[in-house]
């Protein structure tokens, strides 16, 4: 990758989990009704033959990292748990009640904020709430995050034994310099304790999130980080971009300078150096940002055209319908998103009431389903064939701005079918904001996203 052209590029731009971006959601049209209208399509039509995916966000955390960009509530005091599970069972009774049959469960993710603050029994009586208001179905994937530096045997064996198999576990970097700065303090003895512990047990499916560009960072660190990582050899990698935006978030990422950020080629060098290591070592590259082994799910989904992108990133395995439940919580039924209410008190009050906590989203179009069919083909399997819908939408803006990645060398072009080059795939972001038409026709007065390279 030359300067040129990471100049020329690294500008802002979505991570696209979804389409429209929430910054273009439509607000104005979307109410509660409309929602559960949605809810109500996308279960009829789907949940017989796919089953549905649970979200549960678990917003709470001990420590302030200062890196993360999730909603999560800071606070020692565990006498929160209890309330907020009864509240998040409380919701999904509401979406059983919509439903006019028992949900098939594929798919349950715990994140936060951390869900190993939770207790042992706090996350067995969460799980045994939900899944017994539904049937699991054939070939269901549970998962979860873990802190290394909380996360205990008894929560592995706990939530292993309530059928979760896939756990993932932040690292972000091992440098005591970079760590400080993040205030994300963890040695790889507690990252290899949680690591070894997750395999005894009997884990398939094991991850390490790694995040490139911290401040402080250098190329030393990543090496470090990746040979380390190499050492305990997890099935899966989540490689990220740190997306600085304390002027969205506020003082959470203002632990540091901005100068102290590394930028252009300086942090794309970190990205190629991990990659090119990560590459040595047998893992693949899987759409952006990711890498697993060959023996993982995610890697034989993408094999075999199942894999799919969503609010939580890659999934092995692809559901019509997700829900999202706990507060700040995205919901997705392909026809509509929703976003649940981020303060706590009054999630607790909406729930209260009988109400489902949504607050905002968005209806999605007849343009918006192409569109965001078209880009989730390009994240996910780096091709997209326009030939079919090119009658009924203007394509002629996104071609003309394909033309430039094609001189390039990023994409090739035949007869509308668009293929990702390997010297395209930095750049998967730029090719998709070509066809993000919300986007083109409203362009931000201010920076909405982190930089793309």
């Amino acid at each position: 990758m030359t300067m040129s052209l990471i100049q020329k590029y690294n500008v802002p731009g979505p991570r696209y989990t979804s389409y429209p971006t929430v910054p273009y959601w439509d607000n104005a049209s979307f109410s509660t009704e409309r929602w559960l209208e949605s809810c109500k399509k996308s279960f009829d039509e789907s949940n017989s033959t796919e089953g549905i995916s649970l979200y549960i966000h678990l917003p709470f955390c001990e420590s302030l990292c200062t890196f993360c960009g999730c909603h999560k509530r800071i606070t020692k005091r565990h006498e929160v748990e209890e309330p907020y599970i009864d509240a998040v069972l409380k919701e999904w009774e509401l979406y059983c009640k919509v439903f006019k049959q028992k949900p098939n469960i594929k798919e349950i993710h715990l994140g936060g904020g951390t869900p190993t603050f939770f207790s042992s029994d706090n996350l067995t009586k969460l799980i045994n709430g939900i899944v017994s208001r539904g049937n699991i179905v054939e070939g269901y994937e549970f998962s979860f995050e873990g802190h290394p530096n909380n996360t205990t045997k008894e929560q592995l064996q706990t939530l292993y034994n309530l059928g979760f198999r896939r756990v993932s576990f932040g690292v972000q970097d091992y440098n005591p310099e970079v760590q400080k700065a993040i205030h994300r303090i963890q040695s790889f003895h507690d990252v290899a304790k949680v690591t070894l512990w997750a395999k005894e047990i009997g884990y398939t499916s094991i991850s390490h999130d790694i995040i490139y560009g911290l401040p402080f960072q250098k190329l030393e660190h990543i090496i470090d980080t990746i040979e380390k990582t190499k050492s305990l050899l997890p099935d899966r990698l989540a490689f990220y971009s740190y997306a600085h935006v304390p002027w969205i978030k506020g003082s959470g990422q203002r632990g540091f300078k901005d100068s102290d950020v590394p930028k252009d080629d300086v942090k794309r060098m970190l990205y190629e150096k991990g990659k090119e290591l990560l590459l040595k070592n047998d893992y693949v590259e899987i759409g952006m940002d990711h890498f697993s082994l060959k023996s993982d799910s995610l890697y034989k989904s993408l094999n075999n055209g199942s894999i799919h992108r969503n609010f939580m990133g890659y999934s092995s395995s692809k559901t019509q319908m997700m829900i999202g439940l706990g507060i700040s919580s995205i919901s997705d039924t392909w026809y509509a998103f929703a976003q649940n209410e981020k303060d706590i008190d009054t999630y607790y009050e909406l729930l209260a009431k009988d109400t489902i906590p949504v607050v905002k989203g968005h209806i999605l179009n007849k343009e918006d389903l192409i569109i965001r069919k078209h880009i989730l083909n390009l994240m996910c399997s780096l091709s997209t064939d326009l030939s079919k819908d090119i009658d009924t939408i203007d394509f002629s803006t996104s071609l003309n701005e394909l033309n430039e990645f094609k001189e390039d060398q990023l994409i090739e072009i035949d007869n509308y079918k668009i293929r990702v080059t390997k010297k395209g795939r930095p750049f998967i972001r730029n090719i998709c904001m070509a066809f993000d038409m919300r986007l083109q026709r409203n362009k931000p007065e201010r920076q909405l996203f982190s930089m793309t390279i």
